[in-house]
C-alpha cells in the first residue's frame, strides 16, 4: 500500500494504474467533491479533499485628513456655557459600566424620584453589568434635585447618575 499527501488529506493506494489515479485526482480537485472512495478488482483509492484555507479579508487603512478647528462666533459662545455647565451640586456616580435602570422590575415604581430624600446607604437604581443586577446605593445624604440618565441607558464607570442638593 503507498500512502502520500498533497492538498488533499491523504491518498492510499492498494495497486491501481497511476494515470487513473491522476484523472481521479483532477476530479475531485476540479469539483465540489470533498470526498472519493473507489473500490476496484485491482484495488481501493481513496481521496480526501482539504478545504481552502480561509480568505483574510484585506485591511486598508487611509489616514484621516487633519482638520483645521472650526472658529466660534461670539454670538453662540455667550450663550453656550450655561448649556454646558456640569450638574451643580453633589453627584451619585455610576461605580461601573453597565446598564442604568431606575426600578427592580419593568412596571415596578422608581427607587428614588426628583424631589424624594435619600439616605447614605439607601438603593438609588440599578446598573446591570454582564447579566448581575447591582443595586447601587446612595453614598450621601440629600434631596434628588435631578435625575441624569434615561431608563434603559448605558453608563461608563464614573458617569453621573442623579444631583442631590
Amino acid at each position: 500500500m503507498i500512502e502520500f499527501k498533497t492538498q488533499f488529506d491523504s491518498i492510499h493506494i492498494d495497486t491501481m494504474d497511476l494515470r487513473k489515479l491522476k484523472t481521479l485526482v483532477d476530479l475531485v480537485s476540479e469539483s465540489n467533491i470533498s470526498e472519493l472512495e473507489i473500490t476496484e478488482a485491482e484495488g481501493k483509492v481513496r481521496i480526501v479533499k482539504t478545504p481552502p484555507p480561509p480568505a483574510q479579508a484585506a485591511v486598508q487603512y487611509v489616514a484621516a485628513p487633519a482638520a483645521a478647528p472650526m472658529p466660534i462666533p461670539m454670538e453662540a459662545s455667550a450663550a453656550t456655557p450655561a448649556a454646558s455647565a456640569a450638574p451643580s451640586g453633589k453627584l451619585i456616580k455610576s461605580p461601573m459600566v453597565g446598564t442604568f435602570y431606575r426600578a427592580s422590575a419593568p412596571g415596578a415604581k422608581p427607587f428614588v424620584e426628583v424631589g424624594d430624600v435619600v439616605k447614605q446607604g439607601q438603593a438609588v437604581c440599578i446598573v446591570e453589568a454582564m447579566k448581575i443586577l447591582n443595586e447601587i446605593e446612595s453614598d450621601i445624604d440629600g434631596i434628588v434635585k435631578e435625575v441624569l440618565v434615561e431608563n434603559g441607558q448605558a453608563v461608563e464607570y464614573g458617569q453621573p447618575l442623579f444631583v442631590l442638593e
